[in-house]
């Protein structure tokens, strides 16, 4: 297996690992000052977390040049 090929998958789990850590960690600060609890927390928690998750995935994506949502693209 080419070098490369293993570089570039290592580069694109250790970048949705980061983006997962962060975002859990920012929507965890974030939905922990307002006060919220119960049903409502566990709503805007879950919301928090994937709209950050997606929003980190697309700046590395910018950043780092992997790519993440291009599925179907011809090269």
């Amino acid at each position: 297996m080419d070098m490369a090929v293993v570089k570039k998958w290592a580069i694109f789990f250790i970048s949705i690992l980061v983006a997962i850590l962060i975002a859990d960690r920012l929507s965890t600060i974030i939905i922990a000052t307002t006060g919220f609890t119960g049903v409502v927390q566990f709503l805007l928690s879950f919301i928090l977390y994937a709209v950050l998750f997606f929003a980190i995935l697309y700046v590395i994506q910018k950043v780092f040049k992997v790519d993440f949502f291009g599925f179907y693209r011809e090269e």
